[in-house]
């Protein structure tokens, strides 16, 4: 499947008051807290990188998803959101295709984990990220229901991100003086003496 991805992030406070709104405002639970392990793939040379893509595997729960994300046209238009075009598909042997990008020189590059909760309401979709750096929620859809649904639940400008979970890692591992590779639980826990 294949569509256009505009989201926001935004910086969580306070998970229980986060709920509690969701809740309020009527949201549908889609999926229950569930773990994520996420791969991505690239070449020697950074090729997808340097093109603004991305080629991922993710292990969510008992499903295992292959993702193509590409810049959408849209995104000049409007720098507030992130605008991507996505192509998504459920794969049955995550191993086997990992195999496969290896053999046509696709390897592991980064790894990150989370907890996700889903839910919908209307025509968008939020998820709660439980990650070893902190609790992010992404709202997606149309911008005028994000813009809207940032209103009702209150949600400060500069609380609001369009960076990705690497770029989010990588200011994490300046600022923590981290030399952790990967946004993963074990990566990221201090070593204590």
């Amino acid at each position: 499947m294949q569509a256009a991805e505009i989201e926001l992030k935004f910086c969580v406070e306070d998970i229980d008051a986060l709920r509690r709104n969701i809740n309020d405002l009527g949201f549908r639970l889609v999926t229950e807290r569930t773990f994520e392990s996420n791969t991505l793939f690239d070449t020697a040379d950074r090729r997808l990188r340097a093109q603004k893509q991305i080629l991922r595997l993710r292990k969510y729960g008992k499903r295992n998803i292959l993702t193509h994300k590409r810049q959408s046209n849209e995104a000049i238009s409007n720098e507030h959101y992130k605008t991507r075009i996505e192509t998504e598909s459920d794969v049955e042997d995550y191993d086997a295709l990992a195999e496969v990008f290896a053999q046509l020189g696709y390897m592991p590059v980064f790894r990150y984990e989370k907890f996700r909760t889903e839910w919908d309401l209307d025509s968008g979709h939020l998820v709660l990220d439980e990650t070893p750096i902190g609790v992010w929620a992404e709202l997606e859809g149309p911008p005028d229901w994000i813009d809207a649904m940032l209103e009702r639940l209150g949600i400060a400008p500069q609380l609001q991100s369009t960076d990705s979970y690497g770029t989010l890692f990588l200011k994490w591992k300046e600022a923590n003086r981290s030399e952790a590779e990967n946004l993963t639980f074990v990566d990221t826990t201090p070593v204590t003496s």
